[in-house]
């Protein structure tokens, strides 16, 4: 469906923002202060939280708070706040994210929006910035060798929820991008990685997205969810320092198809969080694992991989002081064939709990002695 046909099956050509709730929620309000619960009857009546029409909007801990405190836990809700702006095509939602506020919830029509999308205008711990579709909205970067589908520039406390991506060199990139939420996206066929934080990219959460069919311009690139920066980019990226995307929570994600790593983990990063995540590696071709972890401190628990034919997770020691400090717990690793299930090259003070296992035809547990 084109993006005109979009916009007469909605039968809108603006950028609408609505107020009933807001009104209803005020008016709710001044009454009960007088009227008690003749008060809240009217405004469940009329679009007030908790009305079957009109879901309830999300709540304040939608995002994390604290960015000195990592994110231990999923927050927020899988159901879209109600809307204060409705979009039916690219130019409408390139206005919307333009001309956005803390608050905002802008919702995507089912419907394919052709383009590049960038968000620049923070939003607030209380008010953050939602834009929320279904799997029917699809934003399109119009060809896999160059552009994101949707670019966190810079910004806090966002939520990306339920929309596709697809069609560009990297679906969704956070750069510099602090308390914000990708959550439920479908991100595939895609040229490169489906989803990149970096550029101290903090305390964010990337939680139940489905990744799939990565890599279709260079294979190497491939990459499921990309954590950080390598060295060889530090440069370009961190003024020639290591990148602190730190306290990062990956969970809950189901991720095939990717021809490099489902999970990469960067030398410079901290204190993050991949659990309970499920990878499938039958397109690998350019890893030997699921999981490669080269950041210090991270937490690995709950996973589970199927189909690789190599390692199942790894640490690395790409520059001196990295790579070390991580714990992996209760994951399940299914080797194709030969392999380790945890591949801890060097050890470097990394921990490899007993509650992990390993499956395969010749596969081993690891490399490592495992701990209680």
């Amino acid at each position: 469906m084109t993006n005109s046909e979009n916009q007469n099956a909605r039968d809108t050509s603006t950028v609408r923002r609505r107020g009933p709730l807001l009104v209803g929620v005020i008016v709710a309000v001044v009454l009960a202060l007088v009227g008690g619960a003749v008060a809240i009857a009217w405004a469940v009546g009329h679009g007030g939280a908790g009305g079957d029409d009109h879901p309830a909007a999300a709540p304040k801990s939608e995002v994390p708070t604290d960015a000195a405190t990592p994110a231990r836990t999923a927050t927020g809700s899988d159901r879209c706040p109600e809307p204060t702006v409705e979009v039916a095509s690219a130019d409408e939602l390139r206005s919307a994210l333009e001309g956005a506020s803390p608050g905002d919830v802008i919702a995507l029509a089912p419907g394919r929006y052709e383009g590049e999308f960038v968000a620049s205008v923070d939003g607030t711990a209380d008010a953050p910035i939602t834009v929320c579709g279904t799997n029917e909205s699809i934003l399109d970067g119009g060809g896999i060798t160059k552009g994101y589908g949707f670019h966190l520039d810079h910004v806090a406390y966002w939520v990306l929820q339920g929309f596709a991506v697809q069609n560009a060199q990297k679906g969704v990139m956070a750069d510099g991008t602090t308390n914000s939420v990708i959550r439920g996206l479908t991100v595939s066929g895609v040229g490169d990685e489906a989803i990149h934080l970096r550029a101290a990219s903090t305390d964010n959460q990337v939680i139940g997205n489905t990744v799939s069919d990565t890599g279709q311009r260079k294979p190497k690139f491939g990459e499921g969810i990309y954590i950080g920066t390598a060295e060889s980019n530090w440069c370009d990226i961190s003024d020639c320092e290591p990148d602190p995307s730190d306290r990062n929570l990956i969970e809950g994600n189901t991720i095939s198809g990717t021809t490099s790593e489902s999970v990469d983990i960067k030398e410079g990063t901290s204190d993050g969080i991949l659990r309970g995540n499920t990878f499938d590696g039958s397109a690998l071709v350019e890893a030997d694992s699921w999981v490669d972890v080269k950041g210090n401190g991270w937490t690995i628990e709950g996973n589970t991989g199927t189909n690789s034919s190599a390692d199942g997770f790894q640490t690395h020691e790409i520059v001196d002081g990295w790579g070390t400090r991580n714990v992996f717990r209760d994951n399940s690793a299914q080797l194709t064939g030969s392999g380790l299930g945890f591949s801890l090259k060097p050890e470097r003070d990394n921990v490899l709990e007993c509650s992990n296992t390993v499956s395969g035809p010749d596969a081993e547990l690891s490399n490592v002695d495992c701990r209680e």
